[in-house]
């Protein structure tokens, strides 16, 4: 019979530059011409349900200065293009991957760590991350390594069903499963409305997670899949010549909303809603979050942990649904059944149940 999994510990980091308010007032002063749109823009922003968001660069003093960034590099009418972007990426993601893989391994023997998954969807470069930690964390050379890019904020629940499959799979096997994004070094300038409300939603971030067969954490049961094809357009996510371009369109909650009162008995297995104790849904916004209250008809504080996540964070794209399972994992109230979601291009819901034992 193969080895149940577990995710027996999550650390998370973030870059040390709240950028929230910042990017807000960037975002205003391109809407300056127009002071109906501006209003719209403002009365959304602070309505977004975000306090703080992280960036790995630093903003300048002025947010309508000439230069977004204190160094430079983003300067008005004359941002970066998507190499300049992704040399920023390959300097600064190592050290914010280190920052959360070092505190996840405290007193943990490092050789044992036999799998090493990566996730990231806001940079891309060879050698990478992956060869980065090795290094950086002191790894074995000859550690399997595995990149999951591109797949958007519903990569980390991709990586954490790699990683059960591992650990079923092969005796003795400690996944380290990394979910790295810097979000903001995509920052674009732009007047329309919607992409702007978008931007206002990223933020840096990195969560690492362990994942074996010691039965300790969370219990990784089992894996579904939903794709809603006619909503493909919804959100997307390409490469340009100037870094890349998130279409994030505002339909998006209305169809994550129908698509999970349709296929929620397809997720939960041979549960009902009300057998679910702990329910992990990635805050890819406010309007996300409530469109699944909705659909589910949760209790008003069923999402705590998600909003939470939000509100202190924004949405990191894949590592953001690692910050609430974090949470989850280490708060002693919560124990029981639950079910984890993760929303992106497709459009696509990747689910997860899950299990927390009271003693975890």
């Amino acid at each position: 019979m193969a080895a149940e999994a577990y995710i027996n510990r999550i650390a998370t980091a973030v870059p040390k530059h709240d950028v929230h308010r910042f990017f807000i007032d960037f975002a205003e002063s391109q809407l300056a011409e127009d002071e109906r749109r501006r209003s719209i823009f403002s009365r959304m922003a602070d309505r977004g349900g975000i306090e703080h968001r992280y960036s790995c660069f630093e903003p300048s003093r002025d947010p309508e200065g000439d230069s977004v960034d204190l160094e430079g590099i983003f300067q008005r009418n004359a941002f970066p293009g998507t190499a300049k972007r992704m040399e920023m990426f390959a300097s600064a993601a190592p050290a914010l991957a280190e920052d959360a893989v070092e505190s996840l391994l405290i007193g943990l023997r490092r050789d044992e760590i036999t799998h090493v998954i990566v996730t990231t969807c806001t940079g891309l470069s060879a050698p990478g991350l992956d060869l980065d930690l090795v290094a950086r964390c002191g790894l074995r050379t000859n550690v399997e390594r595995t990149i999951i890019g591109f797949m958007g904020c519903y990569a980390a629940i991709n990586a954490l069903k790699l990683a059960r499959h591992i650990v079923r799979a092969e005796d003795g096997a400690k996944v380290l499963v990394v979910n790295i994004e810097l979000c903001t070094l995509h920052l674009r300038q732009t007047t329309d409305l919607e992409k702007l409300l978008s931007f206002c939603l990223w933020g840096d971030g990195c969560a690492a997670a362990l994942i074996s067969a010691e039965p300790a954490g969370l219990r990784l049961d089992r894996f579904h899949a939903i794709v809603a094809a006619e909503s493909r357009e919804l959100m997307s996510w390409s490469i340009l010549d100037d870094g890349f371009d998130m279409v994030l369109s505002g339909q998006v909650p209305l169809a994550i909303h129908d698509a999970l009162q349709q296929d929620i008995g397809d997720i939960l297995g041979n549960k009902s809603v009300a057998d679910i104790d702990m329910w992990a849904i990635h805050p890819g916004g406010r309007s996300v979050l409530d469109a699944v209250e909705r659909a589910l008809d949760l209790d008003p504080d069923a999402l705590t942990d998600s909003r939470e996540v939000l509100r202190d964070n924004g949405n990191m794209s894949s590592a953001t649904v690692m910050f609430v399972l974090q949470r989850m994992l280490e708060a002693k109230a919560h124990s029981g059944v639950g079910c984890a979601m993760a929303f992106g291009p497709g459009l696509t819901a990747e689910t997860m149940m899950f299990h927390k034992t009271a003693a975890a």
